[in-house]
């Protein structure tokens, strides 16, 4: 069943955002559930994890890492020219009203939108700009078919929500290309009755009860979480009591390394042969970058090109760090990685 009982209701108008700072605008956001914010709640976002999220949430946030910043900073900047696209692509008149929006029956949801669409019938949609690079043009496609990137996605459904209104446009500008393409979804109601059951929960089980939710996101991601949690490691830290609970995950990572090493030994012959008839190829090729070969029912082309790129070995890093000081300080940076590892103790005698 529809979780909004009246289906014909008005966003409430928390605050009026046109005049607020930064630090104010975040604050208010920590007032509830933002759309941007949805992804995050349900797993799928690939910038931050539903633990990110608590922290923020509660007056803790969590930094961005520098390259997601950098991207986020271009894409608040470029909006209006997304906007300005869309307007000149479609014909539809688009305008802004600076206010943060509050679900009448979850007040815990709010909206603060890119912009509003006004619709040749009278109707209003929303429309939501954003920036990338034509590499991730992939994202909005599947199957040949044009679609919204899923964290993308929540987010529409849940301004739709907020809003009351059925339809969001999404403006996408590529920065590399100067392209733009445009999607629109429609609103789907078993979507959103999931989407405000997870938010719920999230909200009045981990936000206000001040219980952070567990890591269940991608690896990678939940790796970058910890580390803008806890920042640099330190050598210097007593070990970490495990408890027999979390033993069962150190169990079943060695069970899973010890398949990963039997699948990687056969992958290694195949690998060793597959180098071995390209070595002879190339034998084939002499000097040549290509090869052709054609019969009746196909044809392949084969080829060898060289890839030049510029580096500095360990050896000239050294030089330069005793020739040039003062320029190694300035461009060599540190960063921090950590290896994992597992070692079983010898039994004692």
């Amino acid at each position: 069943m529809y979780l909004t009982k009246c289906s014909d209701y008005r966003p409430h108008e928390l605050a009026d955002t046109s005049a607020m700072s930064r630090g104010e605008w975040l604050t208010c956001r920590r007032q509830g559930i933002g759309g941007s914010d949805a992804a995050a709640v349900l797993g799928i976002s690939p910038f931050r994890t539903a633990r990110d999220l608590y922290f923020d949430k509660l007056g803790f946030p969590i930094e961005a890492d520098e390259e997601n910043w950098v991207a986020l900073e271009m894409g608040r900047l470029l909006e209006p020219l997304a906007a300005d696209v869309f307007a000149k692509k479609t014909g539809l008149d688009v305008y802004q009203k600076k206010v943060m929006f509050q679900h009448p029956q979850y007040p815990w949801m709010l909206a603060d939108l890119d912009y509003l669409v006004k619709l040749p019938d009278g109707g209003t949609a929303i429309l939501e700009c954003k920036t990338s690079t034509s590499g991730a043009g992939d994202h909005w496609l599947y199957n040949g078919r044009d679609v919204v990137p899923a964290y993308y996605e929540s987010q529409g459904r849940h301004y739709m929500a907020v809003m009351n209104i059925s339809r969001v446009y999404f403006c996408c500008l590529f920065t590399d290309t100067r392209e733009a393409i445009i999607r629109v979804i429609e609103r789907d109601m078993a979507y959103e009755d999931e989407l405000i059951a997870l938010e719920q929960v999230f909200w009045q089980e981990n936000v206000l009860a001040k219980a952070p939710p567990p890591y269940t996101e991608d690896g990678d991601l939940v790796l970058k979480s910890l580390q803008r949690l806890y920042g640099p490691s330190d050598k210097d830290a007593p070990p970490a009591a495990i408890t027999p609970a979390q033993f069962a995950k150190i169990e079943r990572y060695l069970q899973l390394q010890e398949a990963k090493a039997a699948h990687d030994a056969a992958g290694k012959d195949l690998e060793t042969e597959m180098k071995r008839l390209k070595a002879a190829i190339v034998a084939d090729m002499g000097k040549s970058c290509t090869a052709v070969y054609n019969d009746k029912e196909s044809s392949y082309t084969i080829t060898f090109n060289p890839v030049y790129r510029r580096t500095i070995s360990k050896e000239g890093l050294e030089r330069l760090k005793v020739m040039h000081p003062d320029i190694y300080a300035e461009y060599v940076t540190t960063s921090e990685s950590r290896r994992f590892n597992i070692k079983k103790a010898a039994s004692a005698a």
